[in-house]
């Protein structure tokens, strides 16, 4: 008797790979998607974040965290004072600052959300924590170097930002670059915003930042690296 040997057809295999096709186009268009999503969600914080503030000093003539008036106008709350330097127009304070710290940049935060332009706990230690952005990284704000006087920091071309400053960290490569291009000149050492590449999570934040192609803090998608952007406020 003659055995028939059995098997797939051209036709068979040729629709085995255009279904594989359009599955790894379906996953890569998805990566893609939440990309974008991120990229809009950094923007929007930057964008929100500052709304709240020029709000905030629109209703109460102070900046949120040097508020003179902030720990008696909303009475009935567990309110945190912070910094001893209060009503000089200065931020305190790194952005990055811990809670127990209580520098004037975590009070910032308590005094966006006892205002409502900022979601969160308005009393205790964890109104005065830092939001996330959408890579799970730190939004923060501090008033260049931080310390009193300020000093620039993240200097290089167009001098160094030495007014009240927003960090955003964490982010990869692809959206740090969307976000700089879409919001400034997509430099990282020149413009309103300005970044630089972290090894390690909410980094402080550089003096200066280089100019050389190649360097560590010059934007380069690799997809692996990531970076800490600030804009100043």
């Amino acid at each position: 008797m003659k055995r028939q040997q059995s098997g797939f057809t051209l036709v068979e295999i040729a629709i085995v790979l255009v279904i594989i096709g359009l599955l790894l186009g379906g996953i890569l268009k998805g990566q893609e998607m939440i990309t974008q999503a991120k990229i809009k969600n950094v923007i929007t914080d930057f964008n929100g974040i500052a709304s709240a503030l020029y709000a905030y000093q629109d209703r109460y003539r102070q900046l949120p965290g040097d508020d003179t008036n902030a720990v008696t106008r909303w009475t009935g709350s567990a309110l945190v004072a912070c910094g001893t330097l209060q009503g000089d127009g200065i931020i305190e304070g790194v952005y990055n600052s811990p809670a127990a710290n209580l520098a004037e940049s975590n009070c910032f935060w308590q005094d966006l959300r006892n205002a409502g332009f900022v979601a969160g706990q308005g009393s205790g230690q964890s109104s005065l924590l830092q939001p996330t952005n959408a890579a799970s990284g730190m939004i923060g704000v501090q008033t260049g170097s931080g310390a009193t006087p300020p000093t620039p920091v993240m200097a290089a071309n167009g001098g160094g930002f030495s007014s009240l400053m927003m960090c955003s960290t964490g982010l990869p490569d692809k959206i740090a670059i969307a976000v700089d291009t879409q919001m400034d000149d997509g430099l990282n050492f020149s413009g309103t915003m300005r970044g630089q590449a972290q090894t390690a999570p909410n980094p402080t934040i550089n003096p200066t930042v280089s100019t050389t192609a190649g360097s560590t803090d010059y934007y380069a998608e690799t997809g692996s690296n990531t970076y800490t952007i600030c804009k100043t406020m």
